[in-house]
C-alpha cells in the first residue's frame, strides 16, 4: 500500500521560518538543501508511515520521528494518508505545542 503525504499550513509555516533562518545564517543555497531533504524525508513516510515513535500521552494517533537528530517531525497516518502536522527543530518544545486539548473536544 502506498500513502498519500500532506502537509499541515502549520508544518509548511514552520519549514519556511526554518528556510529563513537558515538562510541568514549560512545561505540560501544551504538553506534549500537542508530544507528540501526534510521534505523529502517526510515524502518518503509515503512507503513506510509508521515508522517512529507513537506518543499517543500527547495527542491521540501523534507519530514522531527525527532528521539527523536536529528536527522533530509530527504526524499522523489516517486511512491512507500521512499529515505532517509539524517540523519542530533544534529543540523546540513540540510536546507543548501539540498537546492534546481535553476541553477543547468537550
Amino acid at each position: 500500500m502506498t500513502y498519500r503525504v500532506v502537509f499541515a499550513p502549520e508544518a509548511v509555516a514552520q519549514m519556511e521560518t526554518l528556510f529563513r533562518y537558515i538562510a541568514q545564517a549560512a545561505g540560501a543555497d544551504v538553506a534549500s538543501r537542508y530544507t528540501n531533504a526534510i521534505v523529502t524525508y517526510c515524502e518518503g513516510l509515503h512507503t513506510f508511515p509508521l515508522r517512529g515513535s507513537r506518543r499517543d500521552d500527547i495527542r491521540p494517533g501523534l507519530r514522531i520521528t527525527n532528521y539527523k537528530k536536529r528536527a522533530v517531525i509530527a504526524f499522523t497516518v489516517e486511512g491512507d494518508v500521512v499529515s505532517v502536522i509539524g517540523v519542530y527543530y533544534g529543540g523546540q518544545d513540540y510536546e507543548s505545542v501539540l498537546q492534546w486539548d481535553d476541553d477543547a473536544t468537550k
